[in-house]
């Protein structure tokens, strides 16, 4: 049975963040495509960004970069809102998350119902 990939949505803002870097754009598209693979390479984030993950990547020769975005597993979408280098990624995030309010309410409600179904010991 071959695994269901996720689609991959680069919101208007994290396409703009893509366009400011030239010259290696096709690497860090290609770093952020292997998420259709693997939806849950990314690491949570806390606080606030609860609910947000930040996919963490090394592009040789430029640097790490970070790549938020939003796991909507019903619909199987991995929603990418920002992508930068890592020197104040976090920020960025955090200006931008008003802007994914309602999806990351989804995200957090359906992690919660996952987390609630999961057998106590």
């Amino acid at each position: 049975m071959m695994k269901e990939l996720f689609r991959i949505e680069l919101d208007p803002l994290s396409q703009k963040d893509l366009k400011g870097f030239p010259y290696n754009r096709e690497e860090i598209v290609e770093e952020i495509l292997k998420l259709e693979e693997k939806p849950t390479k990314g690491h949570d984030l806390k606080g606030n960004l609860q609910g947000i993950k930040s996919l963490e990547f090394r592009i040789k020769g430029s640097g790490d970069y970070r790549a938020a975005y939003l796991l909507l597993e019903e619909d199987k979408v991995c929603l990418v809102f920002a992508v930068g280098t890592h020197e104040n990624f976090y920020d960025l995030v955090s200006k931008r998350v008003k802007l994914v309010k309602p999806l990351l309410e989804k995200v957090r409600k359906a992690n919660r119902e996952k987390s609630n179904k999961k057998p106590k010991h």
